[in-house]
């Protein structure tokens, strides 16, 4: 992996933590990879457009956060598990002197997570729910029974600013959200997203699922702040810029 900007430099396993890693204090950093025409799936799933360098990155975001955000179509389109200690993201963070579980919280208006899926029961460090009022009181039992921590941030709509603050709260800060749109779309709007990680594949695909599945009440102003690349892969890493937040 080799950094482009802003100051040339090839870049070890260490190296690339530290091109990553935060300062201190609350943050959220949006994690996408992206094909160059702005799809983010072949066949449905991101795989298709990883690559080695895609699955570093991705572990790396994971490592330094201190809770991982997805919503729920994401999370059972891609298959998520819970973080497992002797996984590689494990063993990362591990490395980094931080525990060696990252807990994962998915958003869904409905609470439709299931209690006997694999994010639930495998899980070390307890999956959250991201819910708000209107989604039924039994799933919702459901879930608090089967160790899930359900946070209800809003009425009749998942209230993200909420959710944020009470995952801060709760010493979960440095947040990464890996998607998907609506939930792009929705951090966007609610102008709570401080970063955008984006791996750009060489490919074009012109699939139907892309990075923003909707018009922005107002285009949101980014700034290249860091380049990486590696085999033809752009790793690029943008700050929001201060106006649209």
């Amino acid at each position: 992996m080799r950094r482009l900007l802003p100051t040339p430099a090839e870049l070890d396993d260490d190296g690339l933590v530290d091109a990553y890693r935060l300062p201190e204090g609350p943050a959220l950093r949006v994690n996408f990879v992206t094909s160059l025409d702005g799809s983010i799936a072949v066949d449905g799933k991101s795989a298709g457009l990883g690559s080695p360098g895609d699955k570093r990155v991705f572990r790396v975001l994971r490592a330094l956060a201190d809770v991982v955000l997805v919503g729920h179509g994401t999370a059972a389109a891609e298959g998520y598990r819970a973080v497992a200690p002797d996984s590689p993201v494990g063993r990362l963070r591990t490395s980094l002197g931080r525990p060696a579980t990252v807990p994962i919280a998915v958003v869904s208006r409905r609470a439709a997570l299931d209690p006997t899926s694999g994010l639930v029961t495998d899980a070390v460090s307890p999956t959250l729910l991201v819910t708000c009022a209107a989604a039924d009181a039994g799933r919702r039992r459901a879930l608090a029974e089967a160790g899930v921590e359900v946070l209800v941030c809003g009425d009749d709509d998942v209230d993200l600013p909420a959710a944020v603050a009470a995952l801060t709260e709760r010493g979960l800060a440095q947040v990464t959200c890996e998607g998907g749109p609506q939930l792009l779309h929705a951090a966007l709007a609610a102008g709570i997203v401080d970063e955008l990680d984006l791996t750009i594949a060489p490919a074009l695909v012109g699939a139907p699922e892309r990075l923003l599945d909707a018009v922005l009440p107002a285009p949101a102003r980014l700034a290249l702040r860091q380049l990486l690349e590696e085999d033809g892969v752009l790793f690029a890493r943008y700050d929001v810029a201060p106006g649209a937040r």
